[in-house]
């Protein structure tokens, strides 16, 4: 039997909620298994999905004609994780006019003569949207924390780079900035697809083996690889310094791509269906005014 959108809104709390931390200071990534799938089969696991990606398209509709909020999802990991699967699945019922998705690579020249912030805050959703960043302003406590010779172009003063507290004043930067966000209306959401090395290294060996595959290796990505623990210990401390009530973390287990989408979805589902969003009712008068051009168009119908 085919699973429907009111019995996946059931399981979705069952789905998400053991990945998600709203107060981070006891939070520990070794806590996360890569491998969990919380007993639950890929056959069945596809079935819930495809209920969850409609669920998601009929919020969606519901949220754009609601005009009031605004939804943000942050998507960070490492590469290989599966970030695009996870977009492109859980966002399949979602029409593409309700929905925008950036992926931010390396900063240009006029992103760097700006905050740290800027270029992400210029994206940022439309009230009735929904925005996913494919990374985001998290870049800065990640690559930029593991790699701090990137930090040399951003021409910060030198009293700001030196400050024993630097990497302190940038997270309480972004939970300024989310707070800010989530009272003007935008809801807010971050996944970390939490991948084992072990599983990232079958991944990249599957894109050279690959042909259809080779266009997604980088040996960047290998090299890379060379900082996994120091990548691990930023993560860890990103999401004990920025995960909140209002802008929680979701650490997913992502060793299993057909799991990850399934937690993604039932995590957008949990809040989007928490919103209590409708589509708007009309007064007495616009009822009436709607009653009169339906009078109107039968009358022009012959």
């Amino acid at each position: 039997m085919t699973m429907n959108e009111k019995e996946f809104l059931k399981l979705a709390k069952k789905y998400s909620e053991p990945f998600c931390v709203t107060n981070g200071k006891t939070f520990r990534l070794g806590q996360v298994n890569p491998g969990e799938t919380l007993g639950e089969e890929k056959t069945t696991a596809k079935e819930a999905l495809e209920a969850g990606a409609e669920l998601i398209g009929e919020l969606q509709d519901k949220l754009y004609a609601h005009d009031q909020w605004a939804v943000l999802l942050i998507f960070q990991a490492m590469d290989a994780a599966g970030k695009d699967g996870a977009i492109k699945h859980g966002l399949s019922g979602v029409n593409p006019q309700g929905c925008e998705v950036t992926s931010f690579k390396a900063p240009s020249a006029e992103e760097l003569d700006h905050d740290f912030l800027w270029r992400c805050a210029k994206r940022l959703p439309e009230r009735g949207r929904i925005g996913v960043f494919n990374r985001s302003y998290y870049e800065e406590t990640l690559v930029v924390r593991v790699h701090p010779e990137y930090l040399k172009a951003q021409k910060l003063p030198p009293a700001i780079l030196k400050a024993k507290d630097f990497w302190n004043q940038r997270f309480d930067a972004i939970r300024n900035f989310e707070r800010y966000l989530t009272n003007n209306g935008v809801v807010i959401l971050k996944f970390f697809l939490h991948v084992s090395k072990e599983e990232q290294q079958e991944r990249f060996l599957a894109r050279i083996d690959d042909p259809a595959k080779n266009w997604k290796f980088s040996m960047q990505d290998v090299k890379e690889r060379e900082h996994w623990d120091a990548y691990m210990h930023a993560y860890e401390e990103t999401v004990r310094n920025t995960a909140s009530e209002h802008a929680p973390w979701y650490v997913v287990p992502a060793d299993k791509k057909w799991f990850t989408r399934l937690v993604v979805a039932s995590a957008i589902v949990q809040r989007m269906n928490a919103m209590d969003l409708s589509y708007p009712k009309l007064d007495e008068d616009e009822l009436k005014a709607l009653a009169g051009a339906r009078e109107a168009l039968l009358q022009t119908g012959d």
